[in-house]
């Protein structure tokens, strides 16, 4: 299994691991060509803040995570601070319990130490927490999540 940094020519694949992820949720989730589409002009629209990283079988690619890095706020004794923020892990089921998800995460929070970020949080699911776990991030008291309005 290898793990790189996504370009381009992997929309196609990203667009995929993204729809088998969210399909579930999305009661009429758009054509995978048409999700493509979009994924490519947003991209290009983040490309300067969010990277990918995907994982590749000899045959196909069957992984992927995201990290986006975000100026904060400077204080007073440093005006450049940011923080990385993991996102969008997802294995294919059939490839899930081989470490490539933990290779992911490490290959998301690595890019994000070397941009500079002093913090890298995630957002997991329930199941994955304790994989998070084992990889050094704990959870935070401090950190409050409000749902949208309605």
């Amino acid at each position: 299994m290898t793990i790189i940094q996504a370009g381009p020519d992997d929309i196609a694949d990203l667009a995929q691991l993204l729809w088998l992820d969210t399909r579930a949720e999305e009661p009429e989730p758009p054509r995978l060509e048409e999700f493509a589409a979009q994924l490519r002009t947003w991209w290009g629209d983040q490309n300067t803040t969010h990277t990918a990283y995907v994982a590749r079988s000899a045959t196909q690619t069957v992984g992927m995570a995201w990290v986006a890095i975000v100026a904060r706020v400077p204080r007073p004794d440093t005006t450049i601070r940011l923080s990385g923020d993991i996102q969008s892990v997802f294995v294919m089921p059939e490839h899930r319990g081989r470490g490539i998800g933990s290779a992911l995460i490490e290959a998301a929070a690595g890019h994000a130490a070397r941009a500079g970020a002093t913090l890298v949080t995630v957002h997991s699911g329930r199941t994955a927490v304790p994989l998070y776990e084992r990889l050094g991030f704990a959870s935070s008291h401090r950190l409050l999540q409000r749902p949208p309005a309605g």
